[in-house]
């Protein structure tokens, strides 16, 4: 199950193992129960170990409470809205749809992606000044007057609680100096988001042949929005006040959306009206760390269609940890460490909303070098663990070193050794050498031999 290049859910086998459990626990006993009878069990084999019994523990909660496994399943939600969808907004899985990929009319539900742009595009601190074309813009408003000044951040409440189109214009010229510019920055940030089918003229929703977008597309877009924690602030946000210049009192901005009050785990997003568009409403909620967005369009029945899809939403979930914090996930080499090699543990859980048909989807992967240099200390962040669903990123963990490891100068000494005793041969090798050239000089000075042929 674990290897040393990647922490993988192994998809092949995962429905099997849902269907037959007691095989997954027997396997999970034959691998300890193995390494015990071969010695210390190793990190490695522990590892496998414990996540085996882990997704066996799961898999028997999902068989005993899982809708659909034993028990009748739930009937598909009934929805007047003429396209519609909900999705888990970590993962993208769409859990139920209707027409969710034909062009419709999105009205202010535009507004998320106005929102999207201006927080990412756009200095929060900035002070706007209101433009008579702002100002005058038709449809719903906050009733900005010409030359007044806000701050952005202002705005952006006036444009997601009470659906300012006047606001939207404002933030538009404010970014990026009128509405046209503004919407092309808006379409090619909804398709980098994936949202193929989308194409935006301006930044409040007004009917124009050329505005449309898909069920599909909004939800992708309103889960990207969700990875701010400011929008998530926005569209949450109940009440807020922000200045009426030249007034004696504020503005106060109730939210539009009735969900925020009436369902629970409601945090959001926005609602949308014209007559082109119908009653329109993109709405999320939590429960149990997963998140839904849920999208009707041309809806009679907004309110009730969106908890309709909401519910069905989560009685297909189910949060399963696929480990803690604390957990080891991965054994790496050390690079001039005292230790060789260094335990990687989890640094916070990790919990995936999980169906029963999608377990052998996620996959974990280790990122971390191939080793990792020395010293660190226990608790040092060394790698991440990403948690990937059919390919795609949906979440990640920092893995943290288990133990200090402190740098090994063996290898340098060892250099300084070698140095010295190369230093001292070549010492000794100068020494040989001149008493050898001395000899060689005396020899030279010494008188030659007489001959006994001389001496006669």
């Amino acid at each position: 199950m674990f290897n040393a290049g990647s922490l993988a859910l192994q998809g092949g086998g995962m429905r099997t193992l849902l269907a037959y459990p007691d095989s997954l626990y027997l396997q999970w006993r034959s691998t300890y129960a193995y390494s015990c009878i071969a010695g210390q069990p190793n990190v490695e084999t522990k590892g496998r170990a414990l996540l085996i019994q882990r997704i066996f523990y799961v898999c028997l909660v999902i068989l005993i409470a899982l809708p659909g496994l034993g028990s009748a399943a739930p009937a598909l939600p009934n929805v007047s809205a003429k396209s519609a969808i909900v999705i888990e907004a970590a993962t993208g899985k769409i859990i139920y749809e209707k027409k969710a990929t034909q062009a419709m009319y999105p009205a202010s539900t535009t507004k998320i992606m106005t929102l999207i742009a201006a927080l990412e595009q756009g200095n929060l601190e900035d002070v706007l000044t209101v433009s008579a074309n702002a100002a005058n813009t038709e449809g719903s408003s906050i009733y900005l007057e010409p030359g007044e000044r806000l701050k952005l951040l202002e705005v952006l409440y006036g444009v997601m609680l009470h659906s300012g189109n006047d606001a939207t214009v404002a933030v538009a010229e404010h970014i990026s100096g009128s509405v046209e510019k503004f919407s092309r920055l808006m379409t090619d940030k909804a398709r980098a988001i994936g949202a193929a089918h989308t194409n935006f003229t301006n930044p409040n929703g007004l009917p124009d042949p050329n505005h449309y977008t898909t069920a599909h597309d909004l939800a992708k877009i309103t889960a990207y929005g969700y990875r701010n924690p400011l929008f998530r602030k926005i569209v949450g946000t109940r009440h807020q006040t922000i200045p009426w210049n030249n007034k004696g009192y504020d503005r106060d901005l109730y939210n539009e959306n009735k969900l925020l009050w009436n369902y629970e785990g409601a945090d959001g997003v926005k609602t949308g009206y014209t007559e082109a568009a119908g009653q329109c409403l993109v709405s999320s909620a939590v429960r149990d760390n997963i998140r839904l967005v849920a999208v009707v369009l041309d809806s009679d029945q907004m309110w009730d269609d969106s908890k309709a899809l909401l519910n069905f939403g989560f009685s297909k979930l189910r949060p399963v940890e696929l480990f803690k914090k604390g957990d080891i996930l991965k054994t790496s080499p050390v690079a001039d460490g005292k230790s060789d090699r260094v335990q990687l543990a989890a640094a916070a859980n990790l919990i995936a909303p999980v169906s029963d048909d999608d377990l052998g989807k996620f996959q974990i992967v280790a990122d971390v070098p191939d080793k990792i240099e020395a010293p660190f200390k226990a608790g040092q962040t060394v790698g991440v663990a990403r948690i990937l669903y059919q390919g795609s990123e949906m979440g990640k963990v920092d893995l943290i070193a288990t133990t200090t490891v402190e740098r090994d100068y063996y290898p340098v000494k060892m250099v300084g050794y070698f140095s010295l005793v190369v230093a001292a041969g070549l010492l000794v090798e100068s020494r040989l050498h001149k008493r050898r050239s001395a000899a060689r000089r005396a020899k030279r000075k010494q008188p030659a031999a007489i001959s006994n042929f001389e001496k006669e």
